[in-house]
């Protein structure tokens, strides 16, 4: 059987607020850590039936950046979701979503704009 290992080290300033997220994988050709603006990572509690989550994101992720993290976010949710159910309508109607949050937010970024 083949282990592979994701690490992830979070650097934290006085308040507990990450300033700096870095990542690397075991199976990959990555030679170095990457660093990361932000992170999601949900487990699944099969006994309990919940989910578990670490949302994290730094302190210079800019308000569009986590908009866009977002929308890419729920297309991979999707395309996820497809790939373990092959249910096209469910995931026709999570991509709608996620395109709609994603004109909403530039709509609204364009009226504070104006501002």
């Amino acid at each position: 059987m083949h282990q592979s290992s994701i690490q992830i080290d979070v650097l934290l300033d006085e308040q507990r607020v990450p300033e700096q997220i870095n990542w690397r994988a075991s199976d990959t050709t990555a030679e170095s850590t990457k660093k990361a603006k932000a992170l999601m990572l949900a487990f699944w509690d099969g006994e309990d039936k919940t989910a578990m989550r670490i949302d994290l994101w730094t302190k210079d992720m800019m308000v569009d950046e986590m908009a866009d993290f977002f929308y890419q976010t729920y297309m991979t949710m999707a395309e996820s979701y497809y790939r373990a159910t092959q249910n096209a309508e469910l995931v026709s109607d999570m991509k709608k979503f996620a395109a709609t949050f994603f004109n909403k937010f530039r709509e609204q970024q364009i009226e504070t704009n104006k501002a």
